[in-house]
């Protein structure tokens, strides 16, 4: 178990941002977890202590959420989330993480510019109808959120290309991601087993880290609850920006 102090010097403000993300703050907070505790740890051994923090998490936003959902969204995206993170487990040890990450950021950045285009037709008075369901873009995105979130800890990103334009309630919007990542991780924990990265030393470490984890994630779930629809989408997707350059520069080859 580990139990140096500089490891929890970084450790405990990487699960405090986590905690914020998964509380339903979203986007760049949740991938900053790992890299920051990466600065204590080996990068593998950051993400292996924090999916059981995730799973933990997962529960307190759950229950935090458990009025909210939409559950056509929800039904239309799990078949690709799945498929990706098996995609992941089987070419784990073939595809560059940072390649993934690479592929997210670029889509995400363009997907963002996009977005504040959009805005500023609305402002000119051009007003940009919400999107429709559908399945197609659905299990793509979905796929490849499942695929980052199992490689390269990024699934966020994808995941919002296809659900923002819905133009959802943000409570709805939230508790259905809160659904979407929580089974996600569910999964994820079998192949992280058969992977040997979940060992008792980790999970120790992650046991320690739990009381930070779960106060943090009922504070975000406070904070998004007071946010309106004006705030909350610009927000979203300024956070959806961020997280694309935090993985562009965690991709590129410096």
């Amino acid at each position: 178990m580990l139990t140096d102090f500089h490891f929890f010097m970084a450790a405990i403000p990487a699960v405090i941002l986590v905690g914020l993300s998964k509380g339903g703050l979203g986007g760049a907070l949740a991938l900053m977890g790992v890299p920051i505790m990466a600065l204590a740890v080996p990068p593998v051994q950051a993400a292996a202590i924090f999916l059981p923090i995730l799973i933990v998490m997962d529960i307190v936003a759950l229950w935090a959420w458990r009025h909210h959902n939409h559950r056509e969204t929800l039904l239309i995206m799990l078949p690709g989330a799945i498929a990706g993170i098996a995609i992941g487990w089987a070419t784990s040890s073939m595809i560059s993480a940072d390649a993934m990450r690479l592929i997210v950021a670029t889509v995400t950045i363009l997907f963002v510019l996009r977005y504040f285009y959009e805005s500023f037709l609305s402002r000119k008075g051009q007003e940009i109808p919400a999107k429709p369901q559908r399945r197609g873009p659905a299990t793509l995105w979905s796929t490849l959120s499942g695929y980052a979130s199992f490689v390269a800890h990024a699934g966020g990103p994808p995941f919002q290309i296809y659900v923002l334009p819905l133009k959802l309630d943000p409570k709805t919007y939230t508790g259905m991601s809160v659904r979407f990542f929580a089974i996600m991780n569910a999964i994820k924990l079998i192949p992280y087993f058969a992977l040997g990265a979940l060992d008792s030393s980790n999970m120790k470490t992650s046991a320690l880290l739990l009381p930070v984890a779960m106060l943090a994630t009922i504070a975000g779930a406070k904070i998004v609850k007071y946010l309106k629809p004006a705030v909350f989408y610009p927000l979203m997707y300024t956070m959806a920006l961020l997280a694309a350059l935090k993985l562009l520069w965690d991709g590129l080859p410096i």
